[in-house]
């Protein structure tokens, strides 16, 4: 973000392993995991930053990366002419023949990158998660109140604290008094006790509070060198944290009703309810909204065909999917083939999964190039589900990259 403007270095953490999605985790690294028919999960964090004017932006990467490599090399192409780039980094060991011991050993692994670009800020943002956001809001904030880190916000019922780092505002409704990561019994809000404010995994640094953090987390044998875990307390307890809450964002084109959606989607069930949030008829999420546009890559297929009677309602089909039975409640990806006579109902497809003819699919995940032979039914018997395949506590089936169906 230049253009007279502060100069603001993206550095997205996408080094997750994401063992709660698998087995959709099982052959790549949770960002580039698909999402809504033809998106990464990386897209929507990458598409937020591009749409605010950060330009520079590196992602780090670690598990099983070469899928998430290789879609950002292919899709996400700046102009070299004005220095803009999107560039995977994968672990550099600069400081030792280790691995990365957690996301803020990651960033220091990889300072170079901060000390080359010598930006006034860094945005270092999650890859996993869904929601519009412009950082450019939060930019300003952080700014304005001389914080040395700023972390976005969202409030989220306090039974669900053990999943999130939990920030306590101040009085000023503010500065961060408190963060506790992934407590079990945090305080409510004040003007909410059955709420609390959960990180987004998103923050805005001033460049040199970050290096001195990072350096001092650096020195301390005792810390799990996490943002979250580490960097975002020892800031708290330095007086030097802030708040955005994210409510107060507003991007063009949003609706009443996905104004403020935000999901992680780090769980099966939470990856399935986040599809269904797609396809209504004022969904909770809009795919469509072009004044905020979420980039990915463009498949170069014909359109999607129905034949033989093929229909689909309330679902989601993308390019070279040929749709010759029933879909119903669906999201499927590029080129999956529904055989006559076939159901799809409440299920996610990944790319070229082909359903056979007279197969049934209910309330599944299949992830890519999955065949479901003739006759075969999957959602239909729970306890031979159960005996076949993954099923998450919410009941939702899933099957990996080319999983065999018998």
């Amino acid at each position: 973000m230049r253009r007279g403007g502060p100069s603001v270095l993206g550095i997205v953490l996408a080094g997750g392993e994401g063992k709660r999605l698998m087995p959709l985790t099982a052959d790549r690294a949770k960002p580039a995991v698909t999402f809504g028919g033809t998106y990464r999960l990386v897209d929507f964090v990458l598409s937020n930053l591009v749409n605010a004017d950060v330009l520079r932006i590196c992602v780090l990467t670690q598990y099983k990366s070469h899928s998430l490599d290789r879609h950002i090399t292919t899709t996400w192409r700046m102009s070299s002419l004005l220095g803009n780039y999107v560039t995977p980094v994968p672990a550099q060991q600069r400081l030792g023949p280790r691995w990365y011991l957690g996301s803020a050993d990651a960033i220091l692994q990889s300072l170079n990158l901060i000390y080359d670009e010598r930006p006034e800020y860094v945005a270092v943002f999650g890859a996993d998660h869904v929601y519009r956001m412009d950082p450019r809001q939060m930019l300003t904030q952080h700014i304005d109140s001389g914080a040395g880190v700023t972390v976005a916000g969202i409030r989220v019922p306090r039974t669900e604290s053990s999943a999130f780092g939990v920030i306590t505002p101040g009085s000023d409704g503010q500065t961060v008094e408190r963060f506790l990561e992934k407590p079990t019994d945090p305080p409510g809000l004040a003007d909410d006790p059955e709420m609390v404010f959960a990180s987004m995994g998103n923050y805005i640094f001033t460049t040199k509070a970050l290096i001195e953090a990072l350096q001092r987390d650096a020195e301390d044998e005792h810390s799990v060198h996490d943002m979250g875990g580490s960097i975002l307390p020892q800031l708290t307890d330095r007086g030097e944290a802030a708040l955005y809450d994210f409510s107060a964002n507003h991007v063009p084109g949003e609706t009443t009703r996905d104004q403020g959606y935000w999901r992680d989607v780090g769980t099966l069930d939470a990856y399935y309810e986040a599809h269904m949030d797609l396809i209504a008829e004022r969904p909770a999420f809009n795919l469509y909204n072009r004044s905020w546009p979420i980039y990915t890559h463009s498949y170069q297929l014909s359109p999607a065909r129905f034949n033989a009677g093929g229909i689909a309602s309330e679902s989601i089909i993308s390019a070279g999917c040929l749709i010759r039975g029933q879909v119903t409640r669906s999201v499927l990806s590029p080129g999956v083939v529904v055989d006559p006579g076939a159901v799809v109902q409440g299920s996610v497809l990944h790319d070229n999964v082909h359903i056979g003819r007279g197969a049934v699919v209910r309330g599944a995940v299949l992830d890519k190039n999955v065949e479901v032979p003739p006759g075969a039914t999957i959602g239909v018997n729970p306890e031979r589900d159960a005996e076949l395949y993954t099923v998450s506590k919410g009941g939702v089936i899933a099957l990996g990259k080319g999983q065999l169906v018998t």
